[in-house]
């Protein structure tokens, strides 16, 4: 039996699809061990989103490396597919595998270690680049179809039901590296979800890399009716959307939904700018005043929803009124939670080729005082509920400041904690909140 170690990086779909490989390595009688020991195969399904994302995946690599010299190693994903000849330079890597290849993984796999053991590896390191391993992703409309049994936790599972994306912002590489739209059947969601019900999971997480877009490469119902659908599955008693467009949000999306109790009121609404100026720069395709209109409209006809976002800081061009522009703009939203990452060029998109390109020290300084500002911001979000009552599915036991909690989220994904000697991990139970246990934490009665 071959021992395989596996490290993932990056977003929740690589996430999901970390999980499924795990899953049908352990189908085919591999056994898994911890990343941080000896193995026969290492795996490490890469991310690509920015050129520290870059420097992870390799170092994840050689750290691999390192820890067996002999073993077979193997890198996945999106650095894979966006980086392809330095794939081929790296000594640390023994096999590529790119996206719409993960679920023949096993197969490859096999097949490798079969011409290794013949003495007939392949190309230079072992790599095979040719179309059984990295295909070219912009041509493919296939959906990746892998189906998720069990996850790691044992209340909340992950469901991929979209991959690819058709919008191209200037700074985004993720088109060129997942391709364009495709959404996954709804029956095979549907099918998925239910087999998670009937094991005891409770709350379905809808992911994808666009997943506004659900749909619309099929001529299939479109998010909303995918949504309408779970929420029909018995066992589910919480849906929880991924990242959306905001021009999804219109009177009918919110019509359709605002009725259904299972959707948790928790939407993150991706910005990147709070400019008009920068976001057409960015290819961004909504102006400031239209974003407000779509949070306006989360926020009458949902109660006190959960609205989070991303915002990019020190973009190409930006000047310091753009950015107190922004960082207005977002005062005026006061958002539960803001993502604020600084402006990384990457390698193939518009934007790593624009003039004016901002300093790090500059970006540093921006982004200091947007995470002062969400500190602020999410937590009197938290303060709201104080003395309310809040509906918490409990995941697990933790000892905060020596004492034990139980602690889990509420709708809004808002962390909460209540101290008692019950064990509440996989229910859901009401309660009213008394304060702030920390900062993040809401402490419950």
């Amino acid at each position: 039996m071959k021992s395989v170690a596996l490290h993932n990086l990056g977003c929740k779909v690589n996430g999901y699809e970390m999980d499924v490989m795990q899953q049908m390595l352990l189908e085919k009688g591999y056994e898994i061990v911890p990343f941080g020991k000896k193995a026969d195969i290492y795996i490490i399904n890469t991310c690509t989103v920015t050129n520290i994302a870059d420097r992870k995946s390799r170092q994840m690599i050689h750290r691999a490396r390192k820890m067996n010299p002999e073993a077979i190693v193997v890198a996945a994903g999106c650095y894979v597919q966006a980086r392809q000849e330095d794939i081929l330079r790296d000594a640390g890597v023994d096999l590529a595998v790119g996206n719409n290849k993960k679920k023949d993984l096993p197969s490859i796999l096999e097949e490798f270690i079969a011409r290794k053991e013949r003495g007939a590896a392949g190309t230079e390191n072992g790599k095979t680049l040719d179309g059984t391993t990295v295909i070219d992703i912009s041509r493919t409309k296939e959906f990746e179809r892998m189906r998720l049994r069990e996850t790691a936790g044992h209340t909340r599972v992950y469901v991929k039901i979209q991959d690819g994306c058709n919008q191209f912002c200037s700074y985004c590489i993720i088109p060129y590296t997942r391709g364009r739209v495709r959404s996954r059947e709804q029956e095979d969601i549907l099918e998925e979800i239910q087999g998670m019900a009937e094991r005891g999971y409770q709350e379905a997480v809808l992911t994808g890399i666009h997943i506004s877009s659900y749909g619309m490469d099929r001529g299939e119902p479109g998010l909303p009716g995918l949504i309408e659908a779970i929420h029909r599955i018995d066992g589910i008693h919480r849906i929880r959307l991924g990242s959306l467009e905001p021009r999804i949000i219109t009177e009918e999306f919110v019509d359709r939904l605002a009725g259904l109790e299972k959707l948790c009121p928790h939407f993150h609404l991706s910005l990147q700018s709070g400019c008009d100026d920068t976001l057409k720069r960015m290819n961004r395709h909504y102006t400031t005043g239209q974003y407000y209109e779509k949070v306006s409209l989360l926020r009458d006809n949902f109660s006190h929803p959960a609205i989070t976002t991303d915002v990019i800081v020190g973009f190409p061009g930006e000047t310091e009124e753009e950015f107190e522009t922004t960082r207005a703009f977002l005062e005026r939203i006061k958002f539960y939670e803001m993502h604020v990452f600084k402006y990384s060029p990457r390698k193939g998109t518009r934007a790593a080729v624009m003039g004016n390109q901002v300093p790090e020290e500059v970006k540093g300084q921006r982004s200091s005082r947007l995470l002062e500002l969400e500190r602020r911001v999410s937590r009197e979000y938290r303060e709201y509920y104080i003395g309310e009552e809040a509906e918490v599915l409990f995941e697990e036991e933790k000892i905060i400041d020596g004492t034990v909690f139980q602690v889990g989220h509420t709708k809004q994904y808002v962390k909460a904690a209540k101290r008692t000697g019950e064990d509440l991990r996989n229910r859901i139970a009401a309660g009213r909140v008394a304060g702030l246990l920390t900062d993040e934490v809401l402490l419950l009665e």
